[in-house]
């Protein structure tokens, strides 16, 4: 008797510390790591895997084919300071007021900031690049949000001298610290790592004609593109330049234009680099995703691309970004979760998906609830559940950097309409697009008397989004 009830007595044991570790390993399963990866200056269409005939992408081909690629998604205020404020804290340039020029974030949006929400549930917190941003009470905040911190030294990418006297790409470098952080971790705890690039920024101090030095490329890519003839960029008309108003012409986006797009010479040079830069950022997201695999970690990692701004390459005679058009509103995103269904990979979502999405996506995914201040929402349930009934059907988009080179404004995209307002104009210039039948925004309607309804709500939308943002900012 004593026999069999020591027996049953060791297989209830046994059976107890099964059950365990499986709860265990649900809890494990329950918080999966998160990988996110942010691209400077690159728009939606720059990637194989959108569409682009000639730039090689393998590895973000890769992710879109395993996850689901956002074919519309935005920034809301298109230039990396405010963008990157707003995919820290999850609000509008006008509610966390940062930009260039402005005072750091204040430490009570840093509070509701992704990092540091996830380090207080016991995340394992990590942040490689560019950070783009100035922080409140940084040297306190800073550890506060960040078990594990790299910096980049500069805003623009290029080759870093080492100890030994070698040169290595930025992006090479950042990689090589994501992976440091990578082989540091373990199953048992959770972590969150931010790798951001500062490629593929140009080097804007960089004037001289023709130099390839603008977009500075690992020489791990220098033989890509060679003998390939870069296309013209769209929208090249001259005609289309000079129908813009003229704080529009003679904005920074036409003084850039001249810096690298507006001879042949230039363009092949520049376009061929540029490329090469986009390929060498994926060569470095290839060999972070590896070290995720070697460590056993890649089954429980959901790993999320975007970029923190679009980019005009030369269309419409300009460079940069930082006005209302789909060119410098638009980014990229992919989103792979490794846990989920097979049905899922491959898919395409169609809702608009905004950068202030992010954080909120990225504290739903670790099972933390969203701030309430947060203006962004949860991608999570549009992944699931492609929810598009109660999902935005329009945004608010502004840029507020004092320039006189870079004109203000507000603005609202919609599905169909894209209003724009250019407030410190004397006096204030509107425009409105009809993406139906204007997909390329070439026609300015503000002044067709068929379309004065919609110019009213658009303008009565946004000035009542921006005053209730203002609110918030208080």
């Amino acid at each position: 008797m004593k026999k069999v009830l020591k027996s049953m007595f060791c297989l209830l044991a046994v059976a107890f510390a099964f059950t365990a570790c499986n709860r265990l390993d649900q809890s494990t399963n329950s918080k999966p790591n998160i990988l996110f990866f942010l691209i400077d200056d690159q728009r939606n269409d720059l990637l194989s895997c959108a569409g682009h005939p000639i730039v090689q992408t393998p590895m973000v081909d890769q992710l879109a084919a395993q996850g689901v690629r956002f074919t519309n998604a935005f920034v809301t205020t298109s230039i990396c300071a405010a963008s990157r404020a707003s995919i820290l804290t999850g609000l509008y340039e006008t509610t966390h007021n940062y930009t260039f020029g402005k005072p750091p974030i204040k430490k009570s949006f840093l509070y509701d900031s992704y990092p540091y929400l996830l380090k207080q549930a016991g995340y394992n917190t990590a942040f490689v690049g560019k950070l783009g941003v100035k922080l409140e009470e940084r040297d306190s905040m800073l550890p506060a949000m960040f078990d594990f911190l790299k910096l980049s030294k500069g805003n623009t990418p290029g080759f870093i001298e080492l100890a030994d006297g070698s040169l290595r790409h930025s992006a090479e470098i950042k990689g090589d610290q994501a992976i440091e952080f990578i082989n540091q971790q373990s199953p048992d705890q959770a972590f969150c790592l931010s790798l951001s690039f500062n490629a593929v920024h140009a080097v804007d101090g960089n004037k001289t004609p023709g130099n390839d030095g603008h977009y500075p490329y690992p020489k791990a890519v220098a033989h890509l593109y060679e003998d390939i003839e870069m296309p013209k960029p769209l929208l090249s008309d001259p005609s289309i330049y000079e129908n813009h108003p003229e704080f529009l012409k003679n904005s920074f986006n036409r003084e850039r234009y001249f810096w690298r797009w507006d001879t042949e010479e230039k363009y092949q040079t520049n376009m061929r680099a540029y490329l090469r830069m986009i390929s060498g950022y994926d060569n470095v997201m290839k060999r972070v995703i590896a070290a995720l695999k070697n460590k056993g970690l890649d089954k429980n990692t959901v790993i999320i691309f975007s970029a923190d701004n679009g980019y005009y390459m030369g269309n419409r005679g300009f460079a940069g970004k930082w006005s209302h058009y789909e060119e410098s509103l638009r980014v990229p995103m992919i989103i792979y979760d490794p846990r989920a269904s097979q049905e899922r990979a491959g898919q395409t979502k169609d809702n608009m998906a905004l950068n202030i999405d992010i954080p909120a996506t990225i504290l739903d995914l670790a099972g933390i609830k969203q701030p309430e201040g947060y203006q962004g929402r949860s991608l999570v349930p549009v992944l699931e559940k492609g929810d598009t009934e109660t999902w935005r059907n329009s945004f608010f988009c502004e840029h507020r950097m004092g320039n006189n080179k870079i004109p203000k404004y507000v603005g609202i995209r919609g599905e169909r309409y894209v209003y724009a307002n250019y407030y410190e104009q004397e006096p204030p210039y509107e425009y409105l697009h009809d993406l139906e039948t204007d997909p390329d925004q070439l026609e300015n309607l503000v002044n067709d008397g068929n379309y004065q309804e919609i110019l009213r709500e658009m303008r009565d939308q946004c000035e009542s989004t921006e005053n209730r943002l203002k609110a918030t900012a208080q």
